[in-house]
């Protein structure tokens, strides 16, 4: 049970997302609900509900269990993750530019770069996280782009 059941993204007053940012967060909160690793250190109250948010420059995590009691809140300074956020909408930008007109060889050379931008913020998020919660990398790299999806508003 120590997984992640539901997520609310809490992007109240900020910019319409584009339709490449919207299918990026519908994918990752798909991805995410089938298959994650999220548990509280010291808890075993899986699964979890998450909400999401950035307030006052900080990102929020807000979590509780399936029965809606609160399990944990935590925030975090977005500081650290400012260039990895900026490196990956720059480089997601060359990646859709380059999907209308390139060659796949260029366009896989691109996504590996892309990917490996998206592991570097998987691994700051992991950081940020221990000793608040423990994630694997494949729930780590869907948070990032949920958290990806938040910067872009805010």
């Amino acid at each position: 049970m120590t997984r992640i059941a539901e997520i609310r993204l809490d992007d109240a007053g900020q910019p319409a997302p584009t339709p490449e940012i919207e299918q990026e967060r519908r994918v990752a909160v798909f991805d995410l609900l089938e298959e994650n690793s999220f548990c509280l250190p010291g808890r075993d109250a899986g699964p979890y509900h998450l909400g999401l948010a950035i307030r006052e420059k900080r990102l929020v995590f807000d979590v509780a269990t399936a029965q809606g009691e609160r399990a944990a809140e935590f925030h975090l300074s977005l500081g650290p993750f400012r260039q990895v956020v900026k490196d990956y909408f720059q480089i997601c930008e060359s990646y859709y530019d380059a999907v209308k007109t390139l060659p796949p060889s260029q366009i896989e050379t691109i996504d590996m770069a892309r990917r490996g931008i998206h592991n570097e913020g998987a691994r700051v998020l992991q950081e940020r996280l221990e000793g608040k919660a423990e994630v694997d990398t494949d729930t780590a790299r869907r948070l990032f782009t949920l958290i990806c999806v938040l910067h872009f508003g805010a």
